[in-house]
């Protein structure tokens, strides 16, 4: 096999030392020098640290720039700006009593809310909508405010006030709980919708303090108390929540996940000094990245938690690696700059390939259509690439520097042994697949790609899932952090509650509807409301139904409503339809020019009346694919252009697209990564089959995570959708390390079991310390508040632990198989110089 030392040593009057030979000598030579320019760099990136944005939490992250969530937000703009100049707020206030939340004093309650509400200075309610208002105006048409009102119900009798009730809910449908019925006139839980004025320009904070004053405002009333049988629920809060949720998940599982990795660092390094060189180049590596994405603009955001523990757990591998080696060549009895210089030499390369090679699988996630994965792709790889800097250069700097200054001095000696030393525990087991690769080599490695090929294709069934839910915390896991410390214990949530209160007492979702969005000129024509209402009837299987018609919100149920409540609009009604349905067809623009002075009327049809809007409740069992599938059914059958929208129909566009990106970043990666593997080690070793071999592990782990994602019942999500191609990197970094000191070692002229010997007991050594740190460190994101984090941390456990079995495990059968072909049939993927 030819020597690449060999060619470059052709004329060493003439050659230029090579770029490793000089980082080498300036390692090695002058490590305080290499300290100062770090700690130079750190500075400068470090003012940037902050200044990527405000943090992004919940689904809106994901959602920016979608065509899907464009053409939401421009049906949303046409009707509010329909309606008003402000922008529009809305929130609901659930209101429950075991009783009876339609009794004449929790009516008379509600109403007290609205009128002080409505009159608050700097609230900025516009309007107010509950059951109370609805049952006023069945017992007096003309009661339009909350005080007129207040009196209507007051004056009523118990008779009068029941029969008030089952007529409101005919005519308009009372927002209550779904144990009411008519004849009781009773329910459980009563909601109050209340509307701001709001600048279009208005932030989150604004919106959610206007909302969290609206609750206050409640407590005041007697017989309200706030979390007890009063809770809001508003997009803004949900956001604000959303973000409280990440920092308390922060704040129990960073610590306890330096603990853990403080834990197995130790025991890895079994010195302090040591111990504290590798922290404080984990600490760079976090601030460099922070700082970088400060400077490059990007906000930190759920799916970019994920990067940080990926990025600490190369950190971990490069650090541990580096002191084992350094560690192997002093108990050899090289001084302190020959064993870093052949440290530096062996591990650089492998360094190298691992760093590039996961790049690759980060960078793959720049394909996605997705921004927040765009995003995570570039950080991902320049944080990679700083991981590379900080350990392959600023470590053994430190590490030279400081062993320097401890030389001759009394300063006492800790643990300096290798992990995986012939006398020790780990030195016994860790051999256990160069033993099967003795015995039954092919019988390993044909057992193995067979496993990996039954998880593949089981694998191929994992469900994938977007909605707000998914960000919402563990109730159980909640509970837990409840028991810690005072400091530690989490925030209040009401969106548990609320959605207690929508799933059991409203019989809906988080999300309980879609949109069909008619966009058409045809809307002011005489059959608008005709085709409207066949949308209505016979309904897909996914929507809410009543008697063979869709529970929706449209121009015909609002026309209805507004016929019921006001005897001018009905005549009108009435003098413009022909054939007695009760439904508009002649001179329809009068209809509208009514419907516009009222509340609701904007809500459903804008003011040039170019375009109108159907809201279809969704069956509670019904998933996000079945209602979206059924919106677009309904909007492809509607003879106006219509286009099914609505959060639901946008989360399952996201859905769509992480399922896509996550198939094209697993293809890329792995091509990209063969590719760059089978080159690397043709310049390297001239033999582009070393890749090759490198590959299998990594296929198996790959297939074995992808099996255990459908196991475990993890669903593919934005959070976890880098996983698959990311796990490429982590194989790698361990098969690479693996298999540079195996050609290391064979190409010296050892036997191929020899050779393999000395690797699993020094590289595999620590591989075992860099697996165990980042199993039991890393993988305390299992604990996390927040679902995606939890099933993040258990992937990445899962992908580390599989990446480090199938390299003791399958590997060694690998190179045996090779071997064996080799000296049967002649040099496999030998390429000359």
């Amino acid at each position: 096999m030819p020597d690449i030392d060999a060619f470059r040593d052709d004329d060493p009057g003439e050659s230029e030392p090579l770029l490793t030979d000089r980082l080498e000598t300036v390692i090695t030579e002058h490590p305080l020098k290499v300290v100062l320019a770090f700690a130079v760099v750190t500075v400068l990136l470090a003012s940037g640290i902050g200044g990527g944005g405000e943090q992004q939490a919940g689904t809106d992250q994901f959602t920016e720039g979608l065509e899907e969530q464009e053409a939401y937000e421009e049906m949303q703009a046409d009707f509010a700006s329909g309606a008003r100049d402000e922008g529009n707020a809305t929130a609901s206030l659930f209101l429950e009593d075991g009783r009876n939340a339609l009794s004449k004093p929790n009516l008379l309650r509600m109403l007290e809310f609205q009128e002080r509400a409505e009159n608050e200075d700097g609230l900025r309610v516009a309007s107010t909508t509950s059951p109370a208002s609805l049952v006023a105006r069945q017992l007096d048409p003309s009661a339009t405010t909350p005080e007129t009102q207040y009196r209507a119900i007051e004056r009523a009798s118990q008779r009068q006030l029941e029969a008030a009730i089952a007529d409101a809910d005919e005519t308009a449908g009372l927002p209550v709980s779904t144990d009411f019925t008519r004849e009781s006139a009773a329910a459980d839980v009563a909601q109050v919708a209340v509307t701001y004025d709001v600048p279009p320009n208005a932030d989150t904070d604004d919106t959610a303090e206007l909302q969290s004053r609206t609750v206050e405002l409640a407590n005041e009333i007697d017989g309200y108390e706030s979390g007890d049988n009063v809770v809001v629920f508003g997009d803004a809060i949900i956001e604000e929540e959303m973000l409280q949720l990440l920092g308390d998940t922060s704040m129990v599982v960073f610590p306890a996940a330096l603990v853990l990795i403080l834990f197995f660092l130790l025991v890895a390094y079994r010195d302090p000094i040591d111990l504290g060189l590798g922290l404080v180049s984990l600490l760079l590596t976090i601030v460099w990245t922070f700082g970088f994405m400060g400077h490059a603009g990007i906000p930190f955001s759920d799916s970019l938690i994920t990067v940080f523990p990926l990025l600490l757990a190369v950190g971990i591998d490069f650090g541990i690696h580096i002191i084992n080696r350094y560690r192997e060549e002093r108990a050899a009895g090289a001084a302190i700059g020959d064993a870093m210089g052949i440290t530096t030499g062996q591990m650089s390369g492998a360094f190298m390939i691992v760093t590039l090679t996961t790049v690759i699988g980060f960078a793959a996630n720049l394909t996605s259509s997705l921004s927040q994965l765009r995003d995570f792709g570039i950080v991902a790889s320049v944080g990679i690439a700083f991981t590379f800097l900080i350990f392959a250069v600023f470590l053994p700097a430190g590490k030279v520097g400081l062993d320097r200054l401890r030389e001759g001095t009394r300063f006492p000696a800790f643990g300096s042994t290798p992990l995986g030393s012939d006398d020790s525990i780990l030195g016994r087991v860790l051999p256990i697949g160069t033993r099967l690769a003795k015995i039954a080599p092919a019988v390993v490695l044909v057992t193995a790609l067979l496993f990996g090929g039954v998880a593949a294709s089981y694998g191929t069934g994992v469900d994938s899932e977007f909605s707000q839910e998914a960000f919402f915390p563990d109730e159980t896991r909640l509970d837990q952090y409840e028991r810690l410390p005072g400091p530690l214990q989490p925030g209040e949530y009401t969106f548990l509650t609320v959605l207690d209160y929508l799933e059991e007492d409203f019989d809906q979702g988080f999300v309980g509807s879609v949109t069909v969005y008619v966009d058409d000129p045809d809307v002011r024509s005489n059959t608008a409301f005709r085709e409207v209402d066949r949308a209505l009837q016979d309904p897909p299987d996914a929507f809410k139904e009543t008697d063979r018609r869709a529970e929706a919100t449209s121009i015909v149920s609002v026309t209805e409503q507004r016929a019921a409540t006001d005897p001018e609009f009905a005549a009108t009604v009435k003098r413009t339809d022909s054939n007695g349905d009760e439904l508009p067809d002649r001179d329809v623009d009068r209809v509208y020019d009514e419907l516009l002075e009222s509340d609701e009327g904007p809500q459903y049809v804008t003011s040039d009346r170019s375009a109108t809007r159907i809201e279809y409740q969704v069956e509670p069992d019904a998933d996000q694919s079945e209602a979206t599938a059924a919106a677009k059914t309904v909007a492809d059958g509607m003879d106006m252009d219509a286009t099914a929208t609505g959060t639901m129909v946008v989360n399952q566009a996201v859905i769509d697209r992480i399922t896509e990106s996550a198939m094209r970043s697993l293809v890329v990666a792995f091509v990209l990564t063969a590719v760059f593997l089978m080159l690397s080690y043709r310049w390297l070793e001239g033999r582009m089959i070393y890749g090759v071999i490198n590959l299998v592990p990594v296929l198996v782990t790959v297939a074995m995570l992808a099996g255990s994602m459908r196991l475990f019942d993890i669903p593919l999500s934005p959070f976890n959708a880098p996983i698959l191609s990311v796990s490429i990197g982590l194989g790698v970094d361990y098969t690479v390390h693996f298999m540079h000191r195996f050609v290391d070692e064979y190409e010296s002229g050892a036997d191929v079991h020899e050779a393999l010997q000395v690797t699993v007991r020094g590289t595999g050594g620590a591989l075992t310390g860099s697996m165990l740190t980042t199993v039991c460190g890393l993988g305390v994101l299992y604990f996390a508040l927040i679902p995606m984090i939890m099933e993040f941390g258990l992937l990445l456990a899962m992908g580390v632990l599989y990446a480090y079995l199938t390299s003791i495990v399958i590997l060694p059968s690998t190179i045996v198989v090779w071997d064996r072909l080799e000296r049967r049939f002649g040099p496999i993927g030998g390429v000359p110089w």
